[in-house]
């Protein structure tokens, strides 16, 4: 799969939002955020103003690499979501949450979505008992996922997990900290979901 391998706190610049690319870093003044709030390009300090298709964009792209997916994965989600009854927007924001790179991260299991893409990736988690190396996989509820076997001695996963416990974990998961097991109770809604994104203009932006 294409990755992103250019500094990963430009991303964070451009879309002038924190996507805790680098975990609890990106919570302290060693953000780049705090130290450069401005567009990462010769004359970043410019503001001009967007318009209404720039900002859609904007959001749009804010979304995906807050997720770590590429255009035609993001599309794709978009496509599902639109098929489905209800409300295309939060359809959209329930699959992006539901893959199991985001539960991984949801967890605590990883500092960052890409640390659990790479954790998924590597072969370190089970799905109900059964190994799952697609960092796309479609969640359940009911749904167990844990640390496997000699991978639970990682020092990077036990800190994670501790990290977590202290900034709280969302409503919709349990955790069992003690043998790094986490339940999906249910996927989450809109109101549970606490991420900066307005998919109404993902939505407005695709539908054109």
């Amino acid at each position: 799969m294409a990755r992103y391998l250019e500094a990963s706190c430009r991303l964070c610049r451009r879309e002038n939002e924190r996507l805790f690319f680098k975990g609890i870093r990106c919570s302290t003044e060693k953000c780049a955020l705090e130290r450069r709030n401005y567009i990462p390009r010769e004359h970043g300090q410019r503001h001009s103003k967007l318009s209404d298709y720039g900002i859609r964009l904007r959001e749009k792209q804010q979304a995906r690499r807050m997720y770590g997916v590429l255009e035609r994965q993001f599309r794709n989600y978009y496509d599902k979501a639109a098929r489905k009854r209800g409300i295309t927007g939060e359809a959209l924001l329930t699959f992006l949450e539901s893959r199991l790179d985001n539960m991984v991260y949801r967890m605590g299991f990883a500092p960052s979505h890409a640390a659990a893409r790479q954790l998924v990736s590597h072969g370190h988690l089970l799905v109900n008992g059964k190994k799952v190396n697609i960092a796309s996989y479609q969640c359940k509820p009911g749904q167990v996922v844990e640390v496997k076997g000699k991978s639970k001695k990682m020092d990077f996963i036990l800190a994670s997990v501790k990290a977590a416990q202290e900034q709280g974990l969302p409503s919709w998961i349990s955790l069992d900290a003690g043998n790094l097991k986490g339940t999906i109770n249910h996927l989450p809604t809109r109101e549970e979901m606490n991420i900066p994104i307005q998919e109404q203009l993902i939505v407005e932006l695709y539908s054109k």
